[in-house]
């Protein structure tokens, strides 16, 4: 598998952050490098200090984290695994959800949070700017226009370089563009959820990154015989492999994050990219 997620990282083929960040096409999501319940330390933070730089091995050049992984653990593991960082990494984070425990999520959208969040990502990653800094999730106690009013204040004093939203629809996304550039949206996409498809068009009509969490779930098509695992026999690969060649292969403007504790599951994942699909086989996978 080492050679087949080597080739397959070469020829992933990259995309554009903004009009300066080219990154590869298979990132790495750095959600569940925590403890149980995305709370706390991981059970070997030895393991995933590797996976870690196996990644970097391999050629991914995109890691994507939050404050709230931990929380602050996951920012720390990266920094503690990989800094000083090799040329031309791009590190993403996210602000604007709070924890209380494992599997405990609040949202906190306020300008004050987020500036304290942003200073905080900063000091845990060790750099002076942060690459490429999301709105975890729209606040319903707080006005959108007040949320990204703060990234965009963030951004014209040089902490942050491209502002991105999450877990936002079209209108959200369209009244955040009036206030700062956004470069990308992260929201739940997968072969077997595409309500955010809308988006998905938007991002490529409008040269913006779509980055799908929950790149791996297939629900019901992966089951034994369904039209996923039909597929992955056909090449000899894994359902979740399917599943990632399918979201490469469904739009340029998509940026997969799946993650892993695994060095294993890493590379067979950075493998996918290394999979084409028939038409054939994108149209049996379009039912969802």
């Amino acid at each position: 598998m080492s050679e087949a997620a080597d080739r397959a990282a070469a020829n992933a083929g990259t995309l554009i952050l903004g009009d300066d960040l080219e990154v590869r096409r298979i990132g790495f999501g750095a959600m569940r490098i925590t403890g149980e319940g995305v709370w706390g330390d991981p059970a070997d933070p030895d393991a995933t200090a590797a996976v870690l730089r196996r990644a970097l091995e391999l050629g991914v050049n995109f890691i994507d984290t939050a404050d709230s992984y931990g929380p602050e653990t996951s920012e720390r593991l990266i920094a503690e695994a990989l800094y000083p960082y090799p040329d031309h990494t791009v590190i993403a984070t996210k602000a604007g959800l709070l924890r209380s425990g494992p599997g405990e999520w609040s949202r906190d959208g306020r300008p004050e949070h987020l500036r304290e969040a942003c200073e905080g990502s900063l000091r845990r990653l060790r750099v002076e700017r942060i690459d490429l800094y999301q709105l975890h999730s729209p606040d319903d106690k707080v006005p959108l226009e007040e949320s990204v009013g703060a990234l965009a204040e963030l951004r014209a004093e040089g902490m942050v370089r491209h502002v991105g939203l999450s877990n936002v629809d079209s209108g959200q996304l369209a009244r955040a563009r009036e206030i700062v550039p956004v470069v990308s949206v992260q929201n739940r996409y997968n072969v077997a959820d595409r309500e955010s498809e809308p988006l998905v068009e938007l991002c490529e009509r409008e040269g913006l990154a779509f980055i799908p969490w929950f790149p791996l779930r297939a629900g019901k098509m992966a089951t034994p015989g369904g039209p996923l695992d039909r597929v992955a026999e056909a090449h000899g690969a894994t359902p979740a492999q399917v599943a990632l060649a399918w979201l490469l292969q469904r739009s340029p403007a998509m940026l997969p994050i799946p993650g892993t504790s695994s060095v294993e599951h890493l590379e067979e994942n950075v493998a996918a990219a290394g999979l084409r699909l028939s038409d054939e086989e994108l149209e049996s996978l379009s039912g969802g």
